[in-house]
């Protein structure tokens, strides 16, 4: 048997082709493509380029051509089969298998397809036509809406004057009709009724593009009828599963980084009128993982603006606190939190695209901050209070899966958390003097801290390790030869610290020819400083952990020469830089 079409153009649409080469070679982003050394024959000027919009690659080289599945077997020595599989398993689908059971459900998806499309095609044709749809054409002008947008949208109105179920019936068995939840059966009136009666529909497409499942909106204020409603639950529409517009919002990402997750079909629809078609919808149910999966697979950014009032703050964090344990090193999830109760579609309405854009650019917070940000609010002094705070937190970070992101996000909560505690520090920097902070220097140190780098949080930490156990380092040191740090200030301190006290074997640092401020903001940034209280005494414990942040500091310092090299290559594309970079990667390997 053969693979059902439906299948494999899932595969493509989920995968762009640079997502898969990219697992075999070293792609450069070149103006609309992306170009690298062929996989098919060894070569110092790159041939081989890959185009996400057109779904294809090519070699110049070797006239090597095709899409994903051909890459796959050629590289890998796969049978179709296989390479069918392993993309799938790549896309987050489901292995497809050739049993009877698979038979039948692929027979099932072919009607139910058809159902939902002649439901979506009849019901478009009765909003424009139906002398009763005046009351739905007359709310989406005053939305704002032209034909344009209802068009693009297929949008429609279900008319209670025509029973649509009785013209499916004569094509479509009782069985399959109803497993699409378009309609339901009434007791009273003996018959199926539509679900959606009196409501505008909002087709809701998959990935390729078609309908499996409806939103509705009611059009009179029914204070025993939800406003909107969602298709039920079916063999072939998952809720967490799906976006609204995802089909339209992904053939975007190869031009946009950033996508808007917003709450709403209108949302969508106002924005997109605006200009702004990188947008897609949750469908009525808390955010899910999954649909953050599948956003990341078309975008690096993934910006979430539900409403501006309670309700949607609301649901901004409980979807914060679901999906962060889905950040990636690679990969951002931000929060844009409106004001004045709006949502992005009166937003985009009330101020246009431009504003809108700017607001996003300036206002948008990452999820770690949001979330932070949140339960620091809900904190006061009282030490009970400030725990909860810290478990919270704590237990938050521990549930990101990625290795990285989880250290990394962890640290940056202590820090914070940290700074709610600033005596905790006293026994290890009494010969600091302490400067009382103006209002000033408050806001200073503030924005300080929202604008510090990675590697300057690491380099704090360095150096407040040197400051307060120069005895346990000064016996060490060795680990200390060749350290390079980044930043002119802490360069300077620590330059300043080796070469008064001698490399630490005197270490009256009261007297460092040095601007105190310095000091004091490795004394308040050092993130490692909770840690260091916690195992003052634990030398070797002490040791590990400045071994690690030597380590991530000689990293940074690699990574920093990889990326000159790769924008030097880019230029040149001479075989020994090329070559530089490769050993450069070895050395990044083994670290």
């Amino acid at each position: 048997m053969k693979y059902p079409k439906e299948y494999l153009d899932e595969i493509k649409t989920r995968l762009k082709v640079s997502t898969v080469v990219s697992k075999t070679i070293k792609l450069k982003k070149r103006g609309k493509e992306f170009v690298g050394l062929s996989p098919f024959k060894t070569e110092k000027t790159p041939s081989f380029t890959v185009n996400d919009e057109k779904e294809f690659y090519h070699c110049f080289s070797t006239s090597e051509h095709g899409n994903i599945f051909d890459f796959v077997m050629k590289t890998q020595n796969l049978r179709f089969g296989e390479a069918v599989k392993m993309l799938s398993n790549l896309a987050g689908m489901q292995p497809y298998t050739f049993s009877k059971q698979d038979e039948e459900r692929e027979n099932k998806w072919q009607l139910y397809k058809s159902i939902c499309k002649s439901f979506s095609e009849f019901y478009k044709n009765e909003l424009f036509t139906n002398e009763k749809s005046i009351k739905a054409k007359n709310y989406l002008k005053d939305r704002g809406l032209s034909g344009i947008e209802v068009k693009n949208f297929n949008l429609g109105f279900v008319t209670e004057d025509i029973d649509y179920y009785e013209k499916l019936e004569k094509d479509f068995d009782e069985e399959i009709i109803k497993e699409t939840g378009l309609f339901y059966f009434d007791e009273k009136r003996k018959k199926y009724i539509s679900r959606f009666r009196n409501r505008i529909i909002f087709p809701i497409n998959n990935i390729s593009s078609n309908v499996i499942g409806f939103g509705g909106r009611i059009l009179d204020e029914n204070k025993n009828l939800a406003k909107y409603i969602n298709s039920p639950e079916t063999p072939f529409f998952k809720k967490g599963s799906n976006l609204y517009n995802l089909d339209k919002a992904r053939k975007l990402s190869n031009k946009l980084d950033d996508v808007y997750l917003v709450e709403g079909y209108m949302d969508v629809i106002g924005l997109s009128k605006s200009g702004i078609e990188n947008a897609v919808a949750n469908l009525g149910t808390a955010l899910t993982s999954k649909q953050i999966q599948i956003l990341n697979q078309f975008y690096n950014h993934i910006i979430i603006c539900f409403d501006g009032d309670q309700s949607g703050y609301k649901a901004a964090l409980r979807a914060a606190e679901n999906i962060i344990d889905e950040l990636k090193p690679d990969k951002k999830i931000s929060f844009l939190l409106l004001e004045d109760n709006l949502d992005p579609d009166n937003f985009v309405n009330k101020f246009g695209k431009d504003k809108f854009l700017d607001f996003s650019n300036k206002s948008s917070i990452p999820i770690y901050k949001f979330i932070l940000e949140h339960y620091l609010n809900q904190t006061n002094e009282n030490p009970s209070s400030k725990a909860i705070f810290e478990k919270k937190l704590r237990e938050i970070a521990s549930n990101i899966k990625d290795n990285f992101v989880r250290k990394y996000t962890l640290e940056y909560f202590l820090e914070k958390i940290s700074e709610l505690t600033p005596n905790i520090n006293n026994k290890y920097s009494k010969n600091f003097k302490s400067f009382p902070k103006s209002l000033a220097k408050t806001k200073s140190y503030y924005n300080e801290t929202k604008s510090l780098k990675s590697y300057e949080i690491k380099e704090f930490s360095f150096l407040y390790i040197l400051l307060t156990k120069p005895d346990l380092i000064s016996q060490n040191l060795r680990i200390i030869e060749n350290v390079k740090l980044y930043s002119d200030e802490n360069k300077q301190l620590y330059e300043e610290i080796l070469s008064h006290s001698n490399n630490l074997s005197n270490q009256d640092f009261q007297k460092l020819d040095v601007d105190k401020n310095l000091i004091n903001r490795v004394m308040n940034y050092a993130s490692v400083k909770h840690i260091i209280s916690k195992n003052f005494d634990d030398d070797e414990k002490i040791l590990e952990i400045f071994i690690e942040i030597i380590q991530d500091l000689k990293n940074y310092e690699l990574e920093h020469r990889i990326s000159d090299l790769e924008s030097k290559f880019s230029k040149d594309l001479s075989e020994d830089t090329f070559n530089q970079l490769k050993e450069l990667k070895k050395l990044q390997k083994i670290n």
